[in-house]
């Protein structure tokens, strides 16, 4: 079983960028039902990338927590309970 929970983003407001807390995290497109399959995106030493599957543009903002965004409404929190 997994021992941390990896946080997932989501462009519905069709954000021309999202800064994100995590260098490691899911993009999930939209809000379900209208998700693309969760792409797994890892920065590395980066601070930027662009999800290959929706071209979201996401930027590390090392002041966010690993589970926050900006705009707020991209982290996708219901993910968590499951």
């Amino acid at each position: 079983m997994a021992d941390k929970y990896v946080p997932h983003f989501h462009n519905q407001a069709g954000a021309p960028m999202i800064e994100v807390g995590a260098r490691e995290f899911m993009c999930i497109g939209a809000l379900p039902p209208f998700d693309h399959p969760h792409i797994f995106l890892d920065m590395g030493t980066e601070s930027e990338i662009i999800c290959s599957y929706c071209s979201t543009h996401y930027r590390h903002n090392p002041a966010l927590d690993s589970h926050s965004a900006q705009p707020e409404e991209s982290a996708w929190r219901e993910a968590a309970a499951t």
